[in-house]
């Protein structure tokens, strides 16, 4: 199957499921505090649970860096396997969880081991994908992380039913399944001939700290890598804070119960976003074609879109404005999202890829620590909304910067 002209599609389509999960197992824990606090007292402080979300991003952060370094150096599939592996036993083992340290231990264990997924399945994406169908098949792919927190906010419909602990176990044990299934049909491209090769001499042993090092000077030298970088991270604030305080919000201004606020929510970003990505991805495809800034150009559609959607969010106070502005913040989401990769491609060769978006996943991550704890002690002060739409402004200033700053030459760099 590997070596049929349709299969970089399959691998999209092994890929999806992957982060489908992926998403569907972090998003859930955030609709599911209701139920869980009758058990778990502590996690009646928003603070608390501000802790408890923010404590994955920065393990997860710290890791995404050194995950794109080892995604650059070995081969990526087994690498997916064992993080989706490994992500999936530490959900089902929420399951058993009595106190709020159990938790907050098993969160920081799930940020190490999702952090290993993204830069390895993007990269791998990449890979099998060229200049025509890149935004497109990152898009689908980014599709399968919006169901998946669509489907994590049902956390809640399914814990009021059936418990929180039977929630846990039932996704984990999906995902433990789902790796047998990579195991059969998942391949990776490293060791195949690729255009890259025959203009990058590439050692056949390279010292791994080594080709580390040299392989963060090539990063570090490009100024472009510099205007992504933010381009990247600020839209993370607005980003972060509508996985982890958008069913709050929801369920805050339109005096909605959890269990409804949280499915509501998180189904308005997914949906919107699913439409974004495709739409971005078909636009950028194409775009790119005619002109070589088309990928930047999509992709500023997409931020600008997200500014009027914060402030809707924020400042709304009826079901249209804050649906609406959910709706509207989740297309350009995606639109944005679907280019991040395919416009690093234009700066970053391939031998260096995974490293590099690890590199932006960490700063990205990090925003969203920040914002997640700075949202929990906002709510526990009344002003979640407020707070929420100022986030309009800092988006505004990396549109801008972006438009002004990143110029490729190529859709697809080769060489360093």
């Amino acid at each position: 199957m590997r070596n049929k002209t349709y299969y970089p599609w399959v691998v999209v389509g092994l890929l999806w499921v992957v982060a489908l999960l992926n998403y569907m197992d972090r998003q859930m824990l955030s609709t599911m505090k209701s139920a869980m606090m009758v058990d778990i007292i502590e996690l009646e402080s928003a603070a608390n649970f501000g802790r408890l979300m923010s404590i994955f991003l920065w393990i997860y952060g710290f890791m995404s860096p050194v995950a794109g370094m080892i995604a650059d150096r070995v081969n990526r599939k087994w690498l997916i396997v064992g993080s989706l592996f490994v992500w999936s036993f530490v959900t089902l083992m929420m399951g058993f969880c009595t106190d709020f340290n159990q938790i907050y231990y098993l969160r920081a264990l799930m940020g190490i081991s999702e952090a290993l997924y993204i830069p390895a399945g993007l990269s791998l994406i990449t890979d099998y994908h060229q200049e025509k169908t890149r935004s497109l098949a990152v898009g689908i792919h980014m599709t399968g992380l919006y169901l998946g927190q669509a489907l994590g906010g049902f956390g809640a419909t399914v814990a009021s039913r059936y418990g929180w602990e039977q929630a846990f176990f039932t996704f984990g044990l999906i995902g433990i399944g789902y790796a047998l299934v990579l195991i059969l049909f998942l391949h990776d491209k490293k060791n195949e001939q690729q255009p890259f090769r025959a203009t990058v001499a590439q050692p056949l042993q390279e010292h791994p700290v080594r080709g580390a090092i040299k392989g963060l000077g090539v990063i570090f030298n490009t100024f472009a890598f510099w205007i992504i970088l933010l381009y990247f991270t600020t839209p993370s604030l607005p980003g972060w804070a509508t996985k982890n305080w958008l069913p709050t919000l929801f369920s805050e201004n339109l005096s909605l119960d959890m269990a409804q606020a949280g499915p509501l929510s998180t189904i308005t970003i997914a949906l919107a976003s699913f439409c974004g990505v495709i739409i971005g991805g078909v636009l950028s495809d194409k775009w790119v074609q005619r002109n070589v800034r088309g990928r930047v150009y999509t992709g500023a559609i997409g931020l600008a879109l997200t500014i009027p959607a914060l402030l809707l969010l924020g400042f709304g106070d009826s079901f249209p404005m804050i649906v609406g502005g959910g709706l509207c913040f989740g297309l350009g989401f995606g639109i944005f999202d679907a280019n991040n990769m395919p416009i690093l491609c234009q700066f970053i060769s391939p031998r260096y890829r995974a490293t590099a978006y690890g590199l932006l996943n960490m700063t990205g991550v990090f925003a969203g620590a920040a914002i997640t704890n700075f949202l929990g002690r906002s709510t526990d002060a009344g002003n979640l909304g407020h707070d929420f739409a100022m986030l309009a402004g800092v988006v505004l200033v990396a549109l801008v910067i972006q438009l002004i700053f990143l110029r490729p030459k190529v859709d697809n760099k080769l060489d360093d």
